[in-house]
């Protein structure tokens, strides 16, 4: 026998530190490698930390809640010699065949049913649904976010009764008990009978030390331009209502944004860049993380190599990736290898805004919202014309107004041109 440590590992590109959310294990739990031992929130996801060996947990070193760097201990692990696990392997691949024999006995251990994650908690909240009287199919009875999507599913949603409170709701008076605590306690900032305070999660935090790393590391300027999408707006409308029925997902114009800004970074790959210290590394692949929102999270999942695909193509991973993290079923791969950002700020019905740069990368575009304005023709006359006002935040190491201004002209050419006549969405 050994003890080995297992660490925190890297759950995405520039992401230094996890909050463990919840442990799936405790010490002396017989554990197979990949197993999942833990689920770790991070500012660009939530994922389960596989186990790296096959053995049993002897100690738990991070604690639940505690944010740990990547590469520090959160715990140990005592595994086998090479001789005993290819044995244990062989004995392992027998009790798989025969899992569906001892489902019973399985069920019998109810150890982890009260160890709830995250995603099962917030769903029995919305659903109103008594985690007390739901039968879970993990290991040691643990309730699966496939258990209370079924539940939701069924419409067969187990009620508490009238004396008793259901686990999320305990979660939620013991959340409050604890944020009057700290109320009391906090001299910092004077608060007052009705005010709430609301404590600070991994995610959050992780994402408030991002922004600040952003702002006082990189210097940030800032340029705008406007651009006449009327013909892009007529084209779209007209296949929109096509496109839905062949495709079956909508197109949008955020669509014809990303792919408007790839075409222009193949040419301008200056801005597909990041900071070095003594050098710039000017990536080869372009890769656009996109902003998507669910809740109060905010997520930047990736298209990959967005620059090779069509318009239909990159409107239907904009669609799979927010139906992703509506889900919580992002993955690090989904999350990792962004080398410029556009953001759709124009889908809250902002006309300007002033993005903060999603580091280590050196620029993000705003897309703000299509607005309808009168403007001065070549005729002499005013017309009303749809108009957008693209805003481009740059890492003033990497990047000058000239290459900058250059490329937004190229961005602006490429969307003015976007028509029924020349432009094809597949």
């Amino acid at each position: 026998m050994a003890v080995e440590k297992v660490t925190m590992p890297q759950l995405g590109e520039s992401v230094t530190e996890g909050t463990i959310s919840s442990w799936l294990v405790k010490a002396g739990d017989q554990v197979n490698k990949y197993d999942p031992i833990a689920e770790v929130e991070t500012d660009k996801v939530n994922a389960e930390v596989p186990s790296s060996f096959t053995g049993t947990i002897k100690e738990i070193v991070a604690k639940e809640g505690e944010t740990i760097e990547v590469g520090e201990l959160i715990c140990y692990m005592e595994i086998e010699s090479a001789g005993e696990d290819s044995a244990t392997e062989e004995k392992n691949e027998k009790t798989e065949e025969n899992n569906e024999s001892n489902a019973v006995e399985e069920n019998k251990d109810q150890s982890m049913k009260k160890r709830y994650s995250p995603a099962v908690m917030r769903m029995a909240q919305e659903n109103d649904i008594d985690l007390n009287l739901v039968d879970g199919s993990g290991k040691g009875g643990r309730i699966t976010r496939k258990d209370i999507e079924k539940i939701i599913a069924s419409g067969d949603i187990p009620k508490p009764s009238a004396q008793e409170e259901t686990p999320a709701q305990q979660v939620a008076d013991e959340t409050k008990t604890k944020s009057a605590k700290k109320q009391s306690q906090s001299p910092s900032v004077p608060t007052q009978d009705g005010d709430i305070e609301i404590p600070v999660t991994g995610v959050r935090k992780a994402i408030a030390q991002n922004m600040v790393t952003s702002t006082t590391e990189i210097p940030h300027a800032w340029m705008t331009v406007e651009v006449d999408v009327t013909d892009l707006v007529a084209f779209r409308d007209a296949k929109k209502v096509e496109f839905k029925q062949n495709e079956g997902f909508s197109l949008t114009y955020f669509a014809f944004f990303v792919k408007a800004v790839a075409q222009a970074l193949k040419e301008f790959p200056q801005l597909n860049s990041s900071w070095a210290g003594d050098k710039i590394i000017q990536k080869k692949d372009i890769n656009l993380s996109i902003a998507v929102a669910h809740e109060d999270r905010l997520f930047v999942p990736v298209i990959k190599n967005a620059d090779d695909k069509s318009i239909k193509g990159i409107a239907k991973e904009i669609v799979e990736l927010a139906n992703k993290a509506k889900s919580g079923k992002l993955t690090n791969d989904d999350m990792s290898g962004g080398t410029f950002t556009v953001n759709n700020t124009g889908s809250f019905g902002s006309v300007q805004s002033m993005g903060i740069i999603n580091h280590p990368q050196a620029a993000i575009l705003q897309v703000e919202s299509i607005v309808k304005k009168p403007v001065f023709m070549e005729n002499g006359m005013f017309g009303a014309r749809d108009m957008v006002n693209l805003c481009l935040s740059l890492d003033h190491r990497v990047l000058d107004g000239l290459i900058c201004g250059q490329f937004l002209a190229r961005v602006k050419e490429i969307l003015e041109n976007m028509s029924e006549k020349n432009t094809s969405v597949y």
